[in-house]
């Protein structure tokens, strides 16, 4: 399997295999509707949107986006469209859950509804999916590259971000690197008692060397420069077969995966996607800041990650 370095490469990749269908709940979002409106337009998905038939038209109408190629779901009250959008992928009838203008604490009830959600026993976790470097730049090849979580789980703890890290590795696979490498993040590269984020680093890349990771490597701590410089490691001396080299960017926490990936969009111009990943089927959850092509990004890397449940990755046991 080829690695898209692009979006653009993504929406090559998906045209030649069936349309997924996408749920999206409580659609009636200017942004929302636009991305679903290029979505239909381009072939990338087709779109189910539940909510508010009228104000699902109305917005529709005033952000000038086409949904006629679109089904509608009237259902106006905000928590039952959320169940009914993701009640229609749990049954097989969609392939995709998103959200749409409602708050993300109330899709995610949804999703983790017992009778009808798309809860599976693991940690849900997002990846932001970059695209580096920016369109202006062409002084490098561009590649994706995967930050995780800067949107779900707040303050991670050792357990937690060792499940978050096999997520983001099975995303990574699927999108055709093998091996993923994933780089630990905190502010220094040295282990300091004073700094947790150091410390789970250091253990997470002896997991990683000890063969409790399937597959891919994990190394830390990296700092940020580090992890994607291969010159700032040549400078600081730093050696391993991550430094410079970094995949997947696992954040120490919530509020460092934020900033990080808004910055790296509202300052630097860096076109995004966003994922949750570890229900019965990819979920497109991003900002209400997020621009209707992030959206887009969102929709049509949700397709392409549609079959990600073959992709079998876990924590194994420590070898003997």
């Amino acid at each position: 399997m080829s690695v898209p370095a692009t979006f653009d490469d993504i929406l090559v990749a998906i045209q030649p295999h069936p349309k997924k269908r996408v749920a999206v709940a409580v659609a009636q979002d200017d942004a929302v509707l636009q991305a679903v409106a290029r979505a239909e337009k381009e072939n990338v998905a087709h779109c189910v949107l539940v909510g508010d038939q009228d104000k699902i038209r109305a917005a529709a109408d005033a952000a000038s986006a086409d949904i006629s190629a679109a089904d509608i779901v009237h259902e106006g009250d905000t928590h039952k469209a959320a169940l009914k959008a993701v009640t229609l992928v749990s049954s097989g009838d969609c392939h995709i859950a998103m959200k749409g203008k409602l708050h993300t604490d109330d899709f995610l009830r949804a999703i983790l509804n017992k009778e009808t959600g798309l809860r599976t026993g693991r940690l849900l976790s997002h990846v932001f999916i970059l695209e580096v470097p920016p369109p202006s730049s062409a002084s490098s090849p561009r590649r994706l590259i995967f930050v995780t979580d800067g949107a779900m789980n707040i303050a991670p703890n050792f357990e937690e971000k060792a499940q978050i890290c096999v997520n983001a590795i099975g995303l990574a696979r699927l999108f055709g690197i093998e091996a993923p490498k994933v780089a630990a993040l905190a502010g220094v590269e040295l282990v300091n008692p004073k700094m947790q984020a150091t410390q789970d680093a250091a253990v997470l890349a002896l997991m990683s060397y000890r063969g409790q990771f399937e597959v891919g490597m994990v190394e830390g701590p990296l700092a940020m420069d580090l992890a994607v410089s291969e010159e700032a490691a040549h400078i600081k001396g730093v050696k391993n077969p991550v430094a410079g080299k970094a995949e997947i960017l696992l954040v120490p926490s919530l509020e460092a995966g934020n900033i990080l990936v808004k910055g790296y969009s509202h300052l630097a111009g860096g076109r995004t996607a966003g994922l949750v990943l570890g229900a019965k089927a990819p979920i497109v959850l991003t900002s209400r800041s997020d621009t209707a092509e992030s959206k887009f990004f969102s929709i049509a890397c949700a397709v392409y990650a549609a079959d990600m449940a073959a992709v079998k990755v876990k924590i194994g046991k420590v070898r003997g």
